[in-house]
């Protein structure tokens, strides 16, 4: 059972994990399920993939071999917006993941307009293929069409953010709206660990510079899913909750923003 001050309830009222495990570039195979294996065994309870990275029959097994039940692990893919049937993938989805359900399917990217997915979305969750629905890479802008056309709404909305990636107004609309926004790369693939200011954060309060970063996206409000494939680095990065960080130390870090506070979830697109 996690403890209540590690979870977030979403506006549909379920309840997903502060923490958890990015599945991101990790291969398919015994990589992947190792990754996943250590990070259950370590406590994590929740776990993101996607049909796009290729790894959910990894994400599957290390599931089951956990022996953890279904209903204990918070479990997240993401719809490839390439395909046409939201609702068609997900049953496939849920044939490699080797569940009956996940807890959260989200629209990878909003490749040919933000809205037309939505609908199988809606079909997904009502064939009860996903207990909650939401997006990932959307702006505010993006967002807003959503909203506007759904009958039911999204209740996340994935995106890059850390320090240098402080997407101010998108997280302010998101919480408006009662979206979360969830961090992905909130270490920016390993190159924000070696920052200065972050270091000297992190030489302040006697704790890594990942877990710094972790900790500040925790604080801004946000869901977190770092990726590691190493055992030791999955079991740093759940060491977060034990500790804060000061408003001088939030407003060192916030100063590193590099994107003015944009509304928008991408600098560019890559679809």
């Amino acid at each position: 059972m996690i403890s209540a001050e590690r979870i977030r309830t979403l506006a549909d009222g379920a309840r997903m994990p502060l923490l958890g495990l990015g599945v991101w570039q990790v291969p398919n195979g015994e990589q992947g399920v190792n990754a996943v294996r250590w990070a259950l065994e370590l406590g994590y309870r929740h776990i993101d993939t996607a049909q796009a990275y290729g790894n959910e029959e990894s994400v599957g097994r290390a599931l089951r071999d956990s022996g953890l039940g279904r209903q204990e692990v918070f479990l997240t893919t993401k719809f490839y917006p390439g395909h046409r049937d939201p609702e068609a993938e997900a049953r496939r989805s849920l044939e490699r993941l080797g569940v009956e359900y996940v807890d959260l399917y989200i629209i990878h990217w909003p490749q040919g307009g933000p809205t037309w997915a939505w609908p199988g979305m809606e079909a997904a969750k009502a064939a009860g293929h996903a207990r909650s629905i939401g997006v990932s890479n959307y702006s505010v802008a993006e967002l807003e069409q959503v909203l506007s056309a759904a009958s039911t709404p999204p209740v996340v909305n994935q995106v890059q953010f850390s320090p240098f990636e402080a997407r101010r107004r998108l997280l302010a609309a998101c919480t408006a709206r009662e979206v979360v926004l969830e961090a992905y790369s909130p270490l920016g693939t390993g190159r924000h660990l070696a920052d200065r200011a972050v270091r000297r954060v992190a030489e302040r309060v006697g704790r890594t510079p990942a877990q710094v970063l972790l900790r500040w996206c925790l604080q801004r409000g946000t869901v977190v899913i770092p990726k590691s494939t190493h055992r030791e680095r999955i079991e740093e990065n759940g060491r977060i909750f034990d500790f804060e960080l000061s408003d001088e130390e939030l407003g060192a870090l916030d100063a590193l923003d590099r994107t003015n506070g944009t509304d928008r979830a991408r600098e560019q697109k890559w679809w």
